[in-house]
């Protein structure tokens, strides 16, 4: 490989524009170095038991709630979330991990085979090596945990190519990770340019890459892992549905919208963008919705009191921005919000476009920000073809008192998953797969602890 060219990964606080740290690309013989301890730590990990592995993931657990308030802070201090949506986060990271101890030693076990003729059969489930995980900034911790819990049960290394924006964030997980007694470099930090993860994709040392990230990137790395006969993961952008029956509980639906669109400033793949309205309750939806907007409070993530913090860099600001003026110039209605706020930070007006239709950048691409599309559908059909009127197909939201109806028009929406008439706590176990321009090889259950593992069957003949 050769040596990067001379540059950093830069963490700024998001609300005040200030230089928290610089980290420096590694170089050359960094890398090689990384990527020798790494596989040397896998080696040594698929060989622990799985009753050391759990063990290990319950001290990590732990160790996690013990620093909640440290991790909170380096979360909000790097990429504006609020600090009670930071502290949630650091939870759901532990939580999750429990859920791995308790239930992926069953999951990742020998599973016996009946056949004929007397033959013991059996499938082991089986580490693949070194795996390349290129995370984002928008949940620093637990897109991390979500990807390394899974794989480093299966007896994987891990080797984490974050945004660079969070670079604090990884730090501390890798540091969380090494307290909990994991082998040294099993969980590795990449900093480097998209040329050299490129060449890190490539070499023989590397089993497999997943990605959670745009198209652009997903596409990228999954050719390079093509190209390469690895198996790549992703998980890509989302365009979500939010559809409003005539029938649905308005006060509940608008509660709901209000969350699902405008949490974590709107920096969600799985977020409600596109509100697709039945005509009938069209307008009452929107003036609630348009209220309960306006009562959002915007401001200092660390403020308590605070609903809506900093978008994470100015460069996405200003391209959601282009993304408003050109839905409004292409005939859509502004109903609240459309500026950037001016003063240090990265704020954005919660904002609320109107009569936005197919064609139009706000329902077309991915708003990855606080602004809400809301669309006119003239009756069930015509919500389901808006719905499905898109690239991306991640995830949706459907709203509406007749369950029995709501199933059947669950089946025919083209996404990974469907909320009917809210989100609530999932099982780990449910798969929440991309499809169409959302991605791929998330499609499997089981959390993702089966999907980096070779699945072997060896056969045993019964001799007299």
């Amino acid at each position: 490989m050769t040596t990067p060219a001379v540059s950093v990964a830069t963490s700024r606080n998001p609300a005040t524009d200030e230089l928290i740290a610089t980290y420096a690309f590694q170089t050359a013989e960094q890398i090689e170095s990384l990527l020798v301890e790494n596989n040397a730590a896998f080696r040594l990990w698929r060989a622990t038991p799985m009753s050391e592995r759990v063990v290990a993931y319950r001290r990590l657990s732990a160790i996690l709630r013990e620093r909640t308030e440290s991790l909170a802070g380096i979360i909000t201090a790097e990429m504006g979330k609020t600090l009670a949506a930071a502290r949630g986060e650091v939870e759901k990271c532990a939580a999750t991990l429990d859920w791995i101890a308790d239930n992926g030693p069953a999951i990742l076990a020998d599973e016996p085979v009946s056949v004929e003729n007397d033959d013991r059969v059996h499938v082991s489930y089986l580490p693949v090596g070194s795996i390349l995980a290129v995370m984002p900034w928008n949940f620093p911790l637990w897109q991390v945990i979500r990807a390394s819990g899974p794989i480093m049960l299966s007896g994987n290394g891990f080797i984490l190519k974050h945004a660079p924006n969070v670079m604090g964030s990884a730090y501390a997980l890798q540091d969380a990770y090494e307290s909990a007694g994991f082998p040294a470099g099993l969980f590795a930090n990449l900093i480097t340019d998209n040329d050299t993860v490129a060449r890190v994709i490539e070499d023989d040392r590397v089993a497999a890459v997943t990605l959670t990230g745009s198209m652009r990137a997903g596409s990228a790395v999954a050719s390079i892992a093509g190209k390469a006969l690895k198996k790549s993961l992703l998980e890509l952008g989302g365009s979500d549905a939010f559809i409003v029956l005539a029938d649905a509980n308005i006060e509940l639906a608008v509660k709901a919208a209000v969350e699902a669109r405008f949490q974590n400033a709107g920096q969600v793949c799985l977020a409600a963008k596109r509100f697709i309205l039945e005509k009938p309750v069209a307008e009452e939806f929107t003036q609630k919705f348009i209220a309960a907007v306006r009562q959002l409070k915007i401001g200092d993530p660390l403020d308590p009191l605070t609903n809506v913090g900093p978008m994470a860099r100015k460069d996405l600001r200003e391209e959601l921005h282009q993304q408003v003026e050109r839905t409004l110039a292409a005939g859509a209605t502004l109903l609240l919000g459309g500026k950037k706020i001016e003063g240090s930070g990265n704020f954005y007006e919660p904002t609320v476009l109107g009569n936005v239709t197919p064609g139009m950048a706000a329902f077309d691409e991915e708003t990855f920000g606080p602004v809400a599309a809301i669309t006119i559908a003239d009756n069930v059909e015509h919500a389901i073809l808006l719905a499905n009127t898109s690239d991306y197909g991640l995830g949706g939201n459907l709203w509406t008192s007749d369950l029995t109806r709501a199933q059947r028009i669950a089946r025919r929406l083209e996404t990974g998953g469907v909320f009917i008439n809210g989100f609530s706590a999932t099982n780990a176990r449910i798969p929440v797969g991309g499809v169409k321009k959302s991605g791929y090889g998330r499609e499997l259950s089981h959390f993702g602890l089966r999907e980096f593992t070779n699945a072997q069957a060896v056969w045993a003949k019964t001799i007299d």
